[in-house]
Parts: C-alpha cells; sequence; structure tokens
C-alpha cells in the first residue's frame, strides 16, 4: 500500500472534477449497473483483496463468484423483475454478495435494520411485500417471534447454523456455479429500476422504504470514489451498520470500483478501533459523528498515532469536536457530507472546514438547486409571503433546507424516487414555492448558510431525533409506549446530554394505577430496539396542552430531564442496571459533567 496522496490531489476543485468524470457515464450506459461492475473489476483484479472481515478474505473473483450464485438462487426460486426479498444479516461478505446478486436479476431487497423487533420489525417486513425474507442466524429467534404476525406465503431462509427450523440459504447455495448469468438466461436490469429499499423514519410515522433504484447506487459508489480519490492500494474501515446507505453502498461501492478493498467490522468499538484500523493496514474509514465523539472521549490508546488513514468521510461531526479529533489522531483529512437515503441532493465539505457540512461550487449551482426557506417551527412548515410563496432565508438565518425536484431527470441532481408509498412521498414534497407549479423536496432539516456559501446542520425540523446514529421518529415510539398497561397518553421528544451528539429520547407519561415500571421496562426491550428506547421518563398528573388541544412538547423539551424544573417524578434508564432509577440533583449532575456516559 502507498502513503498518503500527495497535496495537489487533494484540492477541493479536483475532488469535484473526479466526482463528476467518474459519474459522467452512468447515464450513457443504461445497462451497467453494480453487478455488472463487479463482474469487470473480477477480471480486472482478479485475486487482489475485496473484502475482509475476522473471518475471511474474498478476493474480487470470490465476489463475482458469490453474486452469481445469489442471482442463479434467485432464478430458481422464480423470483422475477420487481420481486421483493428481505435481508436482515449482519455485516459480511455474503451481505453485499446477496444484494448484489439479487438486483442483478431485476429483484429489490430491502435492507432490515437488524435491531428491529416486535412491531417495528412486522411494519418493516410487510411494508414492502416480499416474496422471500433471508434471517441471519443470530436474528433469527427475533424473527421467529413475529413470523406469525406476517403474511404466510412469504418463504424464509436462515443463513447460518442454528436451531432456527428454517431452509438453511448457505447450504442451497452450495451447488450452484458462480460462472456469471448470460443475457439470454436473464435480462439486465436498467439503471432507472428499483435496486434497494432502504429504511428511514422520516419526520413522522413508522419507518418507511425508501426506493433506491440502480442509478443512485452507482452514482454514489462512482461520486464518493471520486470525491475521495480511492484506489487499488486503499483499505475502507467500515463498522457502519450495511442496512444504512452509507455503510451499505457508500462506503462499500466508493472503495471497489477503484479496485480498493474494505475491511468489514461487524459492530463499532473503541477500544479495538485503532487496533483494526492498524493491524489490518487501513487507509480510509466511514463515519457518524457519535462514532468520533466516541474514539475522541476514549483511554488513549498506544497505537492510534501509527495508523496511515489518508482521509476519513462522513456526515454529523459537530464542529466542537472535529479540530480535536482531528489533532488527537492525526486524520489528514477530513471529508464531512450531508445526505438522507431520499433526499435529491447532498452537500459536500470538501474543504475541510470544520462544522460545516458542505457547499456547492458555484460552476455545479445549476445542477444542484437547493434553497433554504424561513421556516415557522411552530406550525412545522415553510412561512408563506402574502402571494403565498415561500422566502429564501438571508445570510446565516435558519431555515429548512429544500432541493427543486426535476420529474424527467435521470442524472445526477433533482430526481425524487420517494418511498413505496405514495402519500408518504407526497408530504416530502413542497410545492409553488418560487414559482406557480415548481416543485421542491422537504429535507426536514433545518440549516443556515453564512456568507461564503457553506452550510451547517441546527436541527431536525418536525418530530423526528438523531440518537446513536439513527433516526428515531417520536410518533412511532409513542404509538408503542401507548400500548404499555397503564398508559393513559405519551408523548416522546428529544433532549440534549452535554458530551453526546443528538438527542437522548425522553417520554412524558400520564398513568393509571395499573402502571408499573419494571413491566414497562420489559416491555420496551422486547418492542423496541435499543436507540430508540427513552432514555429519561417523566411522570405528568396530567398533559398541558394547547388552545388547539396539542401537546405543549417544546415547555417539555425545554425543561429536559433536570428535576429542579418540575414537580413531576423523573427517570433515568440505567443500562448497568438494566432498569430506571429516580433522577435527583446528583445524579443529574452526574450526567451533566460527563462522569455518568450515555
Amino acid at each position: 500500500m502507498t502513503g498518503p496522496a500527495d497535496d495537489s490531489s487533494n484540492s477541493p476543485l479536483k475532488a469535484w472534477v473526479r466526482a463528476l468524470e467518474m459519474t459522467a457515464p452512468i447515464v450513457r450506459n443504461p445497462a451497467v449497473t453494480l453487478p455488472i461492475v463487479i463482474d469487470a473489476l473480477a477480471q480486472k483484479f482478479a485475486d487482489a483483496p475485496a473484502l475482509l472481515s475476522e473471518a475471511q478474505v474474498l478476493t474480487y473473483r470470490q465476489l463475482a463468484e458469490s453474486c452469481h450464485r445469489y442471482a442463479r438462487w434467485t432464478l430458481a426460486q422464480g423470483i422475477v423483475a420487481g420481486d421483493v426479498v428481505c435481508l436482515m444479516m449482519a455485516n459480511g461478505s455474503d451481505y453485499l454478495a446477496t444484494w448484489l446478486g439479487i438486483t442483478r436479476t431485476g429483484g429489490i431487497v430491502a435492507l432490515i435494520n437488524t435491531q428491529l423487533v416486535g412491531d417495528s420489525l412486522v411494519h418493516a417486513v410487510s411494508v414492502v411485500a416480499p416474496k422471500h425474507v433471508i434471517v441471519g442466524a443470530e436474528f433469527a429467534p427475533a424473527f421467529a417471534a413475529v413470523r406469525h404476525r406476517l403474511a404466510p406465503h412469504i418463504q424464509c431462509w436462515a443463513h447460518g447454523a442454528g436451531a432456527h427450523g428454517l431452509p438453511r440459504m448457505d447450504a442451497a447455495l452450495a451447488g450452484l456455479p458462480g460462472e456469471a448469468l448470460a443475457e439470454t438466461q436473464c435480462p439486465l436490469p436498467s439503471i432507472t429500476d428499483r435496486a434497494l429499499y432502504i429504511y428511514t423514519s422520516g419526520t413522522t410515522g413508522l419507518p418507511k422504504a425508501a426506493i433506491v433504484s440502480h442509478y443512485r447506487v452507482m452514482q454514489w459508489s462512482h461520486w464518493f470514489a471520486g470525491l475521495l480519490d480511492t484506489r487499488p492500494a486503499d483499505r475502507m474501515y467500515n463498522c457502519l451498520p450495511m442496512y444504512h446507505s452509507v455503510g451499505g453502498v457508500v462506503a462499500v461501492g466508493a472503495t471497489l470500483v477503484n479496485g480498493g478493498s474494505v475491511f468489514l467490522r461487524q459492530g463499532f468499538s473503541a477500544r479495538r478501533f485503532w487496533e483494526d484500523i492498524v493491524t489490518n493496514d487501513c487507509t480510509l474509514f466511514q463515519y457518524i459523528g457519535e462514532l468520533c465523539r466516541f474514539l475522541y472521549h476514549s483511554a488513549p490508546q498506544p497505537r492510534p498515532m501509527q495508523h496511515r488513514i489518508r482521509l476519513c468521510s462522513g456526515n454529523g461531526l459537530r464542529g466542537d469536536i472535529w479540530e480535536p479529533f482531528q489533532e488527537r489522531f492525526r486524520i489528514p483529512r477530513i471529508l464531512e457530507f450531508y445526505a438522507a437515503t431520499e433526499a435529491n441532493f447532498s452537500l459536500y465539505n470538501c474543504e475541510g472546514k470544520p462544522g460545516a457540512i458542505g457547499r456547492i461550487p458555484s460552476f455545479l449551482a445549476h445542477r444542484f438547486p437547493v434553497a433554504l426557506v424561513r421556516f415557522d417551527v411552530i406550525a412545522g412548515q415553510p412561512v408563506r409571503n402574502a402571494a403565498g410563496f415561500c422566502e429564501r432565508c438571508a445570510t446565516d438565518e435558519v431555515g429548512e433546507a429544500i432541493s427543486r425536484i426535476y420529474a424527467n431527470r435521470v442524472d445526477a441532481g433533482g430526481r425524487f424516487e420517494g418511498y413505496t408509498d405514495p402519500s408518504a412521498s407526497e408530504l416530502k414534497v413542497l410545492r409553488n414555492v418560487f414559482v406557480e407549479g415548481d416543485a421542491w423536496f422537504r429535507s426536514g432539516d433545518l440549516m443556515r448558510k453564512d456568507g461564503a456559501g457553506f452550510f451547517y446542520f441546527v436541527d431536525r425540523a418536525g418530530d423526528t431525533f438523531r440518537w446513536k446514529g439513527e433516526n428515531v421518529s417520536t410518533s412511532e415510539v409513542a404509538e408503542i409506549i401507548s400500548a404499555c398497561p397503564g398508559i393513559v397518553e405519551a408523548i416522546v421528544y428529544g433532549v440534549a446530554v452535554p458530551a453526546t451528539e443528538g438527542r437522548a429520547g425522553m417520554a412524558a407519561l400520564v398513568c393509571s394505577a395499573a402502571f408499573d415500571l419494571g413491566a414497562f421496562e420489559r416491555q420496551l426491550a422486547e418492542g423496541l430496539p435499543d436507540y430508540a428506547r427513552p432514555v429519561f421518563l417523566r411522570l405528568l398528573s396530567d398533559m398541558a396542552v394547547t388552545a388547539t388541544f396539542k401537546p405543549k412538547k417544546q415547555d417539555l423539551v425545554r425543561d429536559g430531564y433536570d428535576p429542579a424544573a418540575t414537580s413531576d417524578a423523573i427517570y433515568f434508564h440505567d443500562r448497568s442496571r438494566q432498569s430506571f432509577v429516580q433522577m435527583d440533583g446528583a445524579l443529574f449532575e452526574r450526567i451533566q459533567s460527563g462522569q455518568l456516559r450515555l
């Protein structure tokens, strides 16, 4: 492997040019999708490593052969173009090979969050109406618990050994040849066809399945390959979940399309992070802001300074931690970006300006029309003037980020593919914004833009907050909480906690005499993934409402979890005890000072 790139290749302008050059051929070659690219890479790089883990090294040739077996399995099952297969597996080479193989035949793969249980899992599977579900053996118990609530025609498979009573996916693949399918066996899908469903909480309701076409998979992979200037000597460290667009497509695709390799870790560990980086000779890593903060606050280790990281890329690295993190770990370059799975635009901070989420160069403004519009936080909607149109924000004024939608455009920028639910898609569209008849995508994010054109994230609009790298829908959590015995009313919101990224979940509850705190905690564990469970509770005698009978959520958010701010009982979920304990002044101060880490 080689060392860091020379300074000339690191210029922001060259990064943009590389990204444009790498993505330009996509529209001109509509039959070239990522599975086809992997075949070409196998011819070029053959026995060079593509995917690595503690248990396995998969070469480019072996990755392509594995993809071909999954494609043949798909045909053998009678899966035709447009049919859906749900995938619920841990990070690994089989994860990538599975969806590449299935999508080669025209199938659509829904990437299921492996932390989902109960109602959330049932919804995620049911909303995409799959023909098959593939579940990693370690997740079979969670899936078995809800199997009776799913459509009986769904064929379920387990990947790996275990007492799960399901047919073995890996066994079904064993006898299949690894040669590529001929086009006469199966037509090639087009870049406009659907490839993946990736789930996002959005701003309200249960998780929504965002549509991701083959074009977007190609665009994400090649665009980031250009921005990161990936090369065969690079090795990406990826511990982000592969059911997300960044961990499952961007980090992997951007490295592979230029011949590099990816080390896959099943989850983040601050203790072993730098050991992995050094041992596996990684030159790149993908982050989310929480990961960087955890690393920065971790105990000093002897090996971090020995790494050969030349660049890290991700989103959510806040300004207060950026420079201390970069200095402590000697990271030459940080590429921060802003993106959302369903969004029709992204922002990139190629200049490495601390705290900024990106900008749009003047020469690309026509291709990526993004605006900030004045926003009414009480109404939850952009402000309209006397003529009925939205108003652009002034410099450094906070507003909602929106992006112009071009319905008939396939190339970069402007195309909104939406969700599987058309009504949910329509809620993300803002119409008659600046002129009669125009349409813009609503990001749901509040930002500001400085005089130099850099954007800065401020907060989420609406009812979603981010915690532990996941978007949490307050209405989804409230719905599940409300089903617990003894809950009369429930409202869920996020609260800021010092020295943490995002917002921790808090629930304000009105309870009857039937409410039992221990039973409530157990039901949360059964019905919600860890990141969505409230960290704090506030028990109310009644729910204060506005004149229009809406809960006064802003008052609750303002009070937070400070026991001195209210006479209501406040509880904290103590992970060491796996139970809720009542908050007092001493416990509050331990959390505020960072002595008790969340």
